[in-house]
């Protein structure tokens, strides 16, 4: 049987300490110590998966252990904020020893490619929860905020999104997902939910390129208002511009749209730029390998007083009524 601590130091603290170089002092004492280059900012970023909420009771474990370090990363991506370190505190109902190797190689396996290290945490009995929070290094004048965006800028979003919003519904048998997808697109959906890539590159190299960015975690038609409520600013989106995948493209077109702009779950970034720098932006994703589409415009409130707007259009100009909502994790169904 495991104790509290031959669990931490067999799953996570030996593995730890094999690759501390960023921290001063990691795993094994009261506090980690830790510092960013000199001129540079500490950025910190907290996410908490609970399941039942956030994944799914009989998820692969390794996917999980992939999944609760990557939506903190994405966070730092959405900064452009290079990664250092992060902590990690969980309940588990019981510490089973191979759960607990699946876990642990999925969550190490994307830490090592991002030369993130582990310093520090804790674990407790209880429903399974995982608290994990991010610490990464950025130069003030560079960080990529959501304040920042300006009338005129281009909107442009990375990846596909909507595919992990689609995995969800055919995992909750949503919109008849079963009988208008093929295994291959099934399977694509699925690791799209379970496997989220965080565009750590990308937020490095639009550092001094893009003006304002976040990571599509709660569906683009609600995240894209956060910058519009910190910038004072209404939008226009292109809704026939939407980058969806081959997968995606298969299905009906409310379906579609209901995935790629409520959905959430991707953790894409979402971020805004003048016109002069598209060229650019193309660049910063060529470099980063991630493709980029430009979905719409930024543009000044109708009123200071108004709430933050965004029309809704198709590639002919003409207007969309439609009715979007990103996830909200109390009224969530």
């Amino acid at each position: 049987m495991l104790s509290e601590f031959s669990l931490i130091d067999r799953y996570f603290a030996r593995r730890a300490r094999e690759h501390t170089q960023r921290a001063t002092l990691g795993i094994g004492d009261d506090c980690a110590l830790i510092a960013p280059a000199p001129g540079e900012m500490l950025a910190v970023s907290t996410d908490m998966l609970v399941e039942g909420r956030h994944f799914f009771p009989d998820i692969d474990p390794h996917a999980l252990g992939h999944k609760a370090l990557a939506v903190n990363l994405s966070d730092l991506a959405a900064m452009g904020a290079q990664p250092l370190g992060f902590t990690l505190a969980f309940a588990l109902p019981k510490p089973g020893e191979d759960w607990l190797a699946a876990f642990s190689a999925g969550l190490f396996e994307l830490a090592d490619r991002f030369d993130c290290e582990l310093i520090g945490g804790d674990t407790t009995a209880g429903p399974l929860n995982l608290c994990l929070t991010v610490f990464g290094s950025v130069r003030q004048d560079a960080a990529l905020r959501r304040d920042a965006a300006q009338a005129g800028d281009d909107i442009w979003v990375s990846g596909t999104p909507g595919d992990a919003r689609a995995g969800l519904g055919m995992m909750r048998g949503e919109w008849q997902m079963n009988a208008l997808v093929d295994e291959k697109d099934a399977a694509h959906f699925r690791r799209a939910l379970e496997y989220p890539e965080p565009r750590v590159a990308l937020g490095l190299a639009l550092r001094g390129v893009a003006r304002a960015a976040l990571d599509v975690s709660d569906g683009l038609a609600g995240d894209l208002r956060h910058i519009l409520e910190r910038s004072n600013l209404a939008a226009t989106v292109d809704v026939d511009a939407l980058p969806l995948s081959p997968a995606l493209a298969r299905l009906p077109r409310d379906v579609q749209l209901q995935c790629a702009l409520a959905g959430g779950d991707d953790y894409e970034l979402c971020f805004t730029a003048a016109p002069a720098q598209r060229e650019a932006v193309a660049a910063a994703a060529q470099q980063a390998g991630v493709r980029v589409t430009r979905i719409g415009t930024m543009s000044s409130p109708a009123s200071t007083h108004d709430a933050p707007e965004i029309r809704w259009r198709d590639a002919a100009g003409a207007p969309l009524n439609l009715t979007l909502q990103g996830f909200d994790h109390f009224h969530a169904d």
